[in-house]
């Protein structure tokens, strides 16, 4: 489904630029504006609002079952906290980067089709940091779902997911009901993606039809400063990986090679998981580390798909004419940061990050459908991305601890032996503070 979904995006996407400039140069632009635009924009805000009705229970399911499944034995804890103090050091540097790089290159300035949009949306607003700060904390819960206040549903479900890990079996019947709250948002956003053709296609249609041929220079100085923006990332992740791998780094960008083309290919980081544990064993992982660090960091360390948020965020600022004052940016930066987490195996989650960020800040969020024209391009190399963050941040950890054993030889003669050396020897030991101990000393 996934591939056909993509070769229907790219169908809708040449459809929408034809049909468009067909409209543009053959039929009079007032008619164009009052009669056409209208039901093209009806299309495509359609896709919006099957967007936004995600946000809420996809935000609050996925952040309570992850927190409640974390656990609760020392061991556990400290491994959690070093992963946790990476990913937020990653996400800065990832959010930030995206941040420098979307004010450099400015691929939304100059843009049309924001002007009209921009003026009806008038000035964002200017939070205080006291604002700010109190506007996370919700006073009601369910008027923060209602409203889709990600950042009051991120606390709540906080505070949700720990209570439930603390109050241990008495809470496994909500646990459950938020698993299968999340299973079925899931299965929901699979439903609203396939109508992303016909999105593509009337969001790209309008655009055209109302700028010509002219607007999609934007979009190739979009994926160019993002895809240059992505290669300094992988620059910085892999030097800061360096430093505690030492040459080890070069054996690890090798073995990674196959998962992150797989991530990239098909825009899925789920397709590229289980190659990617089978090259961490290889590496030395123990499966142990790798099958608790992984699921984490895809669910907390996104590199690649925050910086795309961070530059997607900026973009449709500049698109629409709108100036954001360094300290909103920072704003929407922490924002950010904090509302892509959990919601890393929704495929396009980030659209829906991205549109309840927009919303938060007052920013036109009519401008996703821009985005989403040419979102197959970026998710690829952000998907990418995201397997090389993640496997760096795994072997990190598992270094810090004590942990790292000699790689496999290349060529393992037997694939289906008890495989995967020595980690898969020790990949059923439990996870406590003694085993841990006795490693740690070797």
């Amino acid at each position: 489904m996934d591939r056909r979904l993509t070769l229907y995006i790219l169908i809708g996407m040449v459809l929408g630029v034809v049909v468009g400039q067909a409209l543009f140069a053959l039929i009079d632009p007032v008619v164009v504006k009052d009669q056409i635009v209208p039901w093209l924009k009806l299309l495509s805000d359609i896709f919006l609002n099957l967007i936004k009705m995600l946000v809420a229970p996809l935000v609050l399911s996925t952040i309570v079952v992850g927190i409640a499944h974390m656990g609760d034995s020392s061991a556990l804890g400290r491994i959690g906290f070093r992963a946790i103090a990476w990913f937020v050091t990653a996400s800065l540097i990832s959010i930030g980067l995206g941040l420098l790089m979307v004010n450099l290159f400015q691929p939304g300035v100059g843009v049309d089709v924001g002007t009209a949009s921009a003026a009806a949306v008038g000035e964002v607003k200017e939070l205080k940091a006291t604002e700010f700060i109190l506007s996370v904390f919700p006073k009601n819960a369910v008027e923060a779902l209602a409203t889709n206040n990600i950042l009051q549903i991120l606390v709540f479900s906080l505070f949700a997911g720990v209570a439930l890990s603390a109050i241990g079996e008495k809470g496994a019947p909500l646990v459950r009901g938020a698993d299968a709250l999340a299973e079925m948002m899931l299965q929901v956003t699979g439903y609203v993606m396939r109508y992303a053709p016909i999105a593509v296609f009337a969001a790209l249609a309008k655009v055209v039809a109302s700028s010509g041929l002219s607007i999609l220079w934007t979009f190739v100085k979009l994926v160019s400063g993002f895809y240059f923006s992505l290669a300094i990332l992988w620059v910085i992740l892999l030097t800061i990986g360096g430093l505690f791998l030492g040459k080890r780094i070069w054996t690890l960008i090798r073995y990674i090679r196959e998962p992150m083309m797989i991530a990239f290919s098909t825009a899925s980081s789920e397709a590229a998981l289980p190659k990617l544990f089978e090259q961490l064993d290889r590496f030395g992982v123990p499966r142990r580390i790798s099958g608790f660090m992984l699921p984490l960091g895809y669910s907390f360390n996104l590199d690649g798909s925050m910086m795309y948020m961070s530059f997607a965020t900026i973009f449709i600022a500049q698109a629409y004419g709108i100036d954001l004052s360094v300290s909103t940016q920072i704003a929407i930066l922490l924002t950010l940061m904090i509302s892509s987490k959990g919601v890393a195996a929704v495929p396009r989650a980030s659209l829906v990050v991205i549109t309840g960020t927009l919303a938060m800040f007052g920013l036109p969020v009519e401008g996703v459908a821009l985005i989403l024209a040419i979102d197959q391009f970026l998710d690829m190399g952000r998907t990418a991305t995201n397997v090389v963050g993640n496997a760096v941040a795994t072997s990190v950890i598992t270094k810090w601890e004590g942990m790292l054993e000699v790689e496999e030889p290349e060529f393992v003669e037997h694939p289906h032996a008890p495989a995967h050396g020595a980690a898969a020897g020790r990949a059923g030991l439990d996870l406590d503070q003694s085993n841990f101990e006795d490693e740690s000393k070797k």
